[in-house]
C-alpha cells in the first residue's frame, strides 16, 4: 500500500497514456454512415454497409488503408526520385538491377525503351549513349549496372540499406 501511495503519479500517468492511445486508435478507424433502406434509420458503423446501399459517407483515416512508407524512404524518394531505364532485350542484368533496388526498398519508376524515340530520349540525357540498364537517382546518373556504384548513389540519397518489412517491389514486372 505504501508503494502505491508513493508512486501514485506513475499510475495516473500510465492510465492517462493508455486512455490517450485508445483514443488515437479510435480516431484512426474508418466509419461509415448510411440510411438503412428497410427502416429509414441512419446507421453509423465501423463495418462497411451491405451491398446496394446508396449514399454512403465514409469518414476516418484514409491513410490506414494505404501502405505505410517509412519516413526515410519518403524523404529520399521526394528529393531523389529513382528512374531505371531498361529495354526489352535486357533480361539478366536488368533483373539484377531491379533486385538491387527492390532489396533496398527503394521505390522506382522503370522506363522500358521500346521505340527509337525512347532511345533518343535516353541518348540525349546520357550524352549520346544508350547504356542499358541506366540508373537516375535525382540528378545523378550511372551508365550500366555496377552494384557497388548503384549502392553508393542510393546511400548518398538516403535510401535504407535493406528493404523495410512489408515493402512492395517496384518495376514493370511487379504489377
Amino acid at each position: 500500500m505504501l508503494f502505491l501511495l508513493k508512486h501514485r503519479h506513475l499510475l495516473i500517468n500510465a492510465a492517462l497514456l493508455t486512455s490517450m492511445l485508445a483514443n488515437v486508435q479510435a480516431i484512426a478507424q474508418t466509419t461509415y454512415q448510411w440510411v438503412d433502406p428497410k427502416t429509414g434509420t441512419t446507421v453509423i458503423s465501423d463495418q462497411a454497409p451491405p451491398p446496394g446501399v446508396k449514399q454512403v459517407t465514409r469518414r476516418g483515416s484514409e491513410e490506414s488503408t494505404l501502405p505505410q512508407v517509412p519516413y526515410a524512404i519518403r524523404q529520399a524518394s521526394e528529393k531523389f526520385p529513382i528512374i531505371l531505364y531498361t529495354s526489352t532485350n535486357c533480361i539478366e542484368v536488368c533483373n539484377q538491377a531491379r533486385a538491387l533496388l527492390n532489396g533496398r526498398g527503394a521505390p522506382f519508376t522503370e522506363k522500358m525503351l521500346k521505340t527509337q524515340e525512347d532511345n533518343d530520349e535516353l541518348s540525349k540525357q546520357m550524352n549520346g549513349e544508350t547504356p542499358i540498364p541506366s540508373l537516375f537517382v535525382g540528378s545523378q546518373r550511372f551508365k550500366g549496372f555496377e552494384a557497388g556504384s548503384w549502392n553508393n548513389l542510393l546511400d548518398l540519397a538516403g535510401y535504407p540499406k535493406t528493404a523495410p518489412y512489408g515493402s512492395k517491389p517496384s518495376g514493370i514486372f511487379t504489377k
